[in-house]
């Protein structure tokens, strides 16, 4: 049963989101992007994970840059070339 199908982030776990950011921009872009330490500072995947879930303003941020960056490219293939 899908209970968010107007959600475009239904069903993606936050870590593909932040890898897939992390691919298209590289840390260094990302950390100008969204000003937080955990993308500027020493970044890992795990350290920006552990900050998101607690976070919720940032997770917001992270979530709109995924979507503005991957539906603008073209939302039929997930953020894949």
């Amino acid at each position: 049963m899908d209970n968010q199908p107007n959600n475009p982030l239904h069903g993606l776990k936050l870590e593909t989101i932040v890898t897939k950011l992390v691919d298209y921009y590289g840390w260094p872009k990302l950390g100008t992007l969204i000003k937080i330490n955990c993308f500027t500072s020493d970044p890992s995947v795990k350290s920006s994970l552990k900050f998101l879930r607690k976070t919720p303003w940032a997770r917001e941020k992270v979530e709109a840059l995924y979507l503005e960056t991957f539906s603008a490219v073209n939302p039929w293939l997930s953020g894949k070339d």
